[in-house]
């Protein structure tokens, strides 16, 4: 409850790469981190806080703000991994759309600005396209350790 009120999350569009999470899930083993997978310098990882089952990040190892700090190779990456991520969601999850993009900046509503991250979350019909802002709370139907071993295996698999 501490993170979801601000505690311990990086603040500002500036913020230091110590105490920045995304500087410190590919440290971990990639259960522990919730790390779908990894490329050369990408990691796609579950959203703690997802709006959906599902809900992925595909995210810079580089700790950059601003998705213009990315060079030509990362911005390609990024395009691949998403579209990689989207074809997992489809065959593991059945998702029939998705809502894909990035809040740059704080006051565009990043919660952690200082480090880049594209957000892709899966939807289905009948979902009502209910993005569960207001009420900042939302039951999901899976835990998130086996949302991570199913998408994992999906991955390797298309």
């Amino acid at each position: 409850m501490a993170y979801i009120q601000g505690e311990g999350k990086p603040t500002g569009d500036d913020a230091d790469i110590e105490g920045c999470p995304f500087c410190e899930i590919p440290k971990l083993d990639d259960r522990e981190g919730n790390i779908v997978a990894r490329g050369q310098s990408m990691f796609v990882v579950l959203n703690k806080y997802p709006y959906n089952s599902g809900h992925l990040m595909v995210v810079p190892f580089r700790h950059v703000p601003d998705y213009t700090d990315l060079d030509v190779d990362e911005v390609a990456e990024m395009g691949a991994l998403i579209q990689r991520t989207m074809t997992v969601l489809r065959s593991a999850l059945g998702a029939h759309g998705f809502n894909i993009g990035m809040n740059q900046g704080q006051v565009a509503g990043a919660g952690i600005a200082g480090h880049l991250h594209q957000h892709v979350v899966p939807r289905w019909g009948g979902d009502a396209n209910f993005m569960p802002i207001i009420g900042r709370t939302k039951t999901l139907p899976q835990y998130l350790s086996d949302t991570r071993d199913r998408l994992a295996t999906a991955w390797e698999r298309v």
